[in-house]
């Protein structure tokens, strides 16, 4: 849920970028954050472990214009995608306003796509929040490598709810402002329709 700072008439949307582990979270907001002007951006902050570089938690705000004469601004953040890093994704969701499922579009890791996807749906029904009413955009990601399955597969199996999916190849940046523009807007959509 958006938080709202009176006193800098500020809106804050949290998106958060969900999916298996290596999909490529973390390289899709690296990407939005370094074209994106120092004035419009926050600090980005990334968490480590010794054991795992993808447990990451991103945060970058975004100008995106007014609602209802607040200056609204997004906060990014990416999730582990290691299985045994649930809790740090079950916290990191609290709140969020939208979702990026970056799905990675290799063969291989097909399993893993669904095995996070699940786990999304898990993890929204404990907050209490329905898969068919939220914010959610679809990213199939790597889609520049050997080994991928068709996105016609990829739909069939991770998009029941007909959200929107773009292809990306998010390291070279090809699709990365799409996906996020997209979720944006779903997001701003469903915060104007709360604000009614």
């Amino acid at each position: 849920m958006a938080f709202i700072n009176y006193a800098s008439r500020e809106i804050y949307c949290k998106i958060v970028y969900y999916g298996p582990g290596l999909g490529g979270k973390t390289t899709n907001v690296r990407y939005v954050y370094d074209r994106t002007v120092p004035s419009a951006k926050g600090k980005l902050i990334s968490l480590k472990t010794e054991s795992d570089r993808t447990l990451f938690f991103d945060f970058m705000p975004l100008d995106l214009g007014t609602l209802s004469g607040f200056q609204t601004r997004l906060q990014l953040y990416t999730v582990p995608g290691q299985i045994f890093y649930k809790a740090s994704r079950k916290l990191i969701l609290k709140g969020m306003d939208g979702v990026v499922f970056v799905a990675d579009s290799q063969r291989a890791r097909l399993d893993a796509n669904l095995e996070s996807m699940a786990d999304l749906w898990d993890n929204l029904r404990e907050e209490g929040r329905s898969p068919g009413r939220l914010p959610l955009v679809i990213q199939y990601n790597k889609r520049d490598l050997a080994e991928i399955a068709a996105v016609a597969e990829l739909h069939r199996l991770l998009n029941p709810h007909g959200a929107p999916e773009f292809e990306a190849a998010a390291a070279s940046g090809r699709g990365v402002f799409d996906t996020l523009r997209s979720i944006a807007k779903l997001a701003l959509k469903e915060l104007q329709r709360g604000h009614r």
